[in-house]
């Protein structure tokens, strides 16, 4: 039974990720688990603010913000940046905190397919899905799934959701500074308000408008 169950969750997990090659993604992971804490702390049913656009539809800028503010290695490394799971890794032997180390690559996976727990299991799905993300889709597409589901706020989820929430447009009108002031809040979209932009995201957003324009085309 257990090696039914294995090849199962392996062959459903190819075909879900080959179709989410084409197909939007219609809700992610966390999506579904903000609805499971808000039944849990009994706050009922709230809607969480979203809607899919295609690449074509989302402002250049929105792209280069991510990957300046999140990843600068996304279009070198094959879903894992190694160099930072080291560094990482070795500063927490040495008595630091554990931090993320995380790839766009590996932060769509989990947002798209698992929960927001940090245990060694999660991880290791984390990391299968990663592969078969890497895999199947091009780095575009990476990218277009990243900025559909990423959370922007409370109950606030994608780029367009965000962008007419904060400034009222679409995704594809967002300027460089908009789209490097979304990209600042996305380590905690729920501390870091880009409606009430506080002197640390404001410096954050700079730093990242200048890694944006440090980017090769």
């Amino acid at each position: 039974m257990a090696a039914y169950a294995v090849g199962f969750f392996l062959a459903g997990s190819l075909l879900l990720v080959a179709a989410l090659r084409v197909l939007p993604a219609p809700t992610s992971a966390f999506m579904l688990h903000q609805h499971i804490d808000d039944w849990v702390e009994g706050k009922g049913y709230r809607p969480i603010s979203q809607r899919w656009v295609s690449r074509e539809r989302i402002s250049a800028h929105a792209f280069h913000a991510v990957v300046a503010s999140e990843d600068q290695l996304f279009y070198q490394h094959n879903g894992f940046d190694v160099d930072a799971i080291g560094k990482a890794f070795n500063q927490y032997l040495r008595g630091g905190k554990l931090r993320g180390a995380s790839t766009i690559s590996q932060q769509v996976a989990k947002n798209l397919f698992l929960s927001p727990a940090k245990n060694f299991v999660r991880k290791a799905f984390e990391i299968w899905f990663t592969v078969l993300i890497e895999a199947l889709w091009d780095k575009q597409r990476i990218l277009e799934v990243y900025l559909n589901i990423a959370e922007f706020g409370d109950h606030l989820f994608g780029i367009e959701a965000a962008s007419r929430h904060y400034f009222g447009i679409p995704a594809r009108q967002l300027s460089a500074a908009q789209a490097a002031l979304l990209a600042a809040t996305l380590p905690n979209p729920i501390l870091l308000k880009a409606d009430q932009p506080s002197a640390y995201l404001l410096k954050r957003q700079s730093w990242i408008l200048g890694q944006m324009r440090a980017l090769p085309d």
